[in-house]
């Protein structure tokens, strides 16, 4: 395996851990991952991660690629939901102040850097893989 291969599946794997780690704490009660978000898009971003670990393992650089931008931007759009949901839950109840107070009550975690940091690291590892290039051997005419 190559270096770049080695950081694009060190990614891979901490997106896979990402999603078991706490993303959010409500009401300082529980701790939700991904699956406890939104179970459909957790299994999205899982088997992106084991594609992406399979892709690093067999060494196939456009799938690294692919899996690595799909990563990506399955991290961003869950913190764009996450933001969503927490600034949104509350909206039915007619008092600003009290809605703002439970929506407050809601905690982001520490699994978003680690969902980050593989996501990041596997776009890394998929821009840093390069071509290699065979030369003809020169021939001393």
């Amino acid at each position: 395996m190559r270096i770049s291969s080695i950081l694009s599946f060190v990614g891979f794997v901490l997106l896979f851990v990402g999603t078991y780690c706490p993303l959010l704490r409500p009401f300082h009660i529980m701790n939700w991952n991904v699956y406890q978000l939104n179970q459909p898009y957790g299994l999205v971003m899982l088997l992106v991660a084991i594609i992406g670990i399979a892709a690093s393992f067999l060494n196939q650089p456009k799938i690294i690629r692919a899996a690595a931008w799909a990563s990506m931007v399955l991290v961003v759009m869950l913190l764009i939901a996450a933001l969503l949901k927490i600034h949104f839950a509350f909206s039915f109840i007619p008092f600003h102040k009290f809605e703002a107070f439970l929506a407050r009550q809601i905690k982001f975690k520490w699994g978003w850097y680690v969902l980050f940091t593989g996501a990041a690291l596997a776009l890394a590892g998929a821009f840093s893989i390069r071509k290699i290039t065979v030369k003809a051997p020169e021939t001393n005419s």
